[in-house]
């Protein structure tokens, strides 16, 4: 109720027709702005917005949560999406006191919370019935791809480790409530850890207990070292260690949670199944 309280304030403030210079803050955002046939209107977008690639001739204003207020401003936006833990707090404070309508979008990786975020966006720019239409489509597709993944066993499914990054050998990897435990459960697999929420650092002997059957990784393309992962000892200990078993996706195609979500948990899970 707070958020829609907000919402409906921000618009208040600058009438939907006033709205043509839109910067959008937030990989997915984007993409629902593009899914809307709204591309026209944006004027810049943050660092993680990489799609469509034509996006990327857009001025970039920065990383999502390290943005600039100055760099911001000199789009001269009359609207800004930006995904919720866009920031810092201080910059989103300098926007709105520089009277810049800023809608901060809901992070919530499930069918719904997509949904949500396209309709809310669609009200923002005042394309109410598109939005209505597009979040159908999403719910109707990931039902689908969910109905696929639930056909799949229990007794036969994969057990996966996302490993957001190594750094010193260390893991940091994928607890309960994240984008990643969201896109493994939805593409009919199991989490490999428990027992905590977000993204952090787990022992060796955490990730030998958690035994995954396949590594999830992003795609870091010339960066990435699948001999330097396997090397570890903790993950050589693992059936997917012993395995081999790696899988690797565009990082906002896979944790994005955008108009394609769908495809995205069809890939991860014919990528996990495939044999």
């Amino acid at each position: 109720m707070i958020r829609a309280a907000l919402l409906v304030g921000l618009l208040a403030a600058a009438p939907v027709a006033a709205q043509e210079r839109v910067a959008s803050i937030g990989g997915s955002v984007t993409e629902i702005v593009y899914a809307l046939g709204q591309q026209d209107r944006l004027v810049a977008r943050d660092s993680t917005s990489t799609w469509p690639e034509d996006a990327t001739a857009l001025p970039d204003v920065g990383y999502m949560r390290a943005l600039s207020p100055e760099g911001v401003l000199s789009v001269s936006p009359d609207l800004v999406l930006a995904d919720e833990g866009s920031g810092p707090p201080e910059a989103i404070d300098v926007l709105r006191k520089a009277s810049v309508p800023v809608v901060l979008l809901p992070a919530d990786p499930t069918a719904d919370g997509i949904a949500a975020k396209v309709e809310e966006i669609g009200r923002a720019l005042g394309v109410e019935a598109d939005a209505e239409a597009l979040a159908g489509t999403i719910r109707a597709d990931l039902a689908a791809a969910e109905k696929r993944a639930a056909a799949i066993p229990e007794a036969e499914r994969k057990r996966v480790l996302f490993v957001l990054s190594l750094q010193g050998g260390r893991i940091m990897a994928s607890g309960e409530g994240t984008s990643a435990a969201s896109m493994i459960e939805m593409a009919g697999a199991v989490n490999a850890v428990e027992g905590f929420e977000g993204y952090k650092p787990v022992t060796e002997e955490a990730v030998i207990a958690a035994a995954p059957d396949v590594i999830l990784m992003m795609d870091r393309g010339a960066g990435h070292d699948p001999d330097g992962l396997f090397g570890l000892p903790a993950i050589a200990a693992t059936p997917a260690g012993q395995s081999r078993a790696l899988v690797t996706m565009d990082g906002l195609y896979l944790l994005g949670f955008g108009p394609r979500t769908a495809d995205a948990v069809s890939d991860l899970s014919h990528a996990l199944y495939a044999e």
